[in-house]
């Protein structure tokens, strides 16, 4: 699963590629819970087992890839 962050007055995004065992309703969860408390940070641990802190002040949006039921394979012509 990838998370992409958008930084407050930034222009690049923070991708953050979670392991693919990662359980979707807990990481919205986290995300929500970080970004209802002011002052706290958000962190999320990529597949690689490093540890990525952003402020959530510093957050503009945060977008999650679609579950993998919702992915659609091919053209996509009906």
């Amino acid at each position: 699963m990838e998370v992409r962050i958008g930084i407050v007055q930034s222009m690049k995004e923070l991708d953050v590629e979670l392991p693919d065992d990662a359980d979707r309703a807990k990481v919205l969860s986290d995300i929500e819970s970080a970004l209802g408390t002011e002052g706290t940070i958000l962190w999320l641990t990529d597949r690689r087992g490093r540890q990525v802190g952003v402020p959530v002040g510093k957050v503009a949006y945060v977008e999650l890839d679609p579950p993998k039921s919702d992915r659609q394979v091919g053209l996509g012509i009906s």
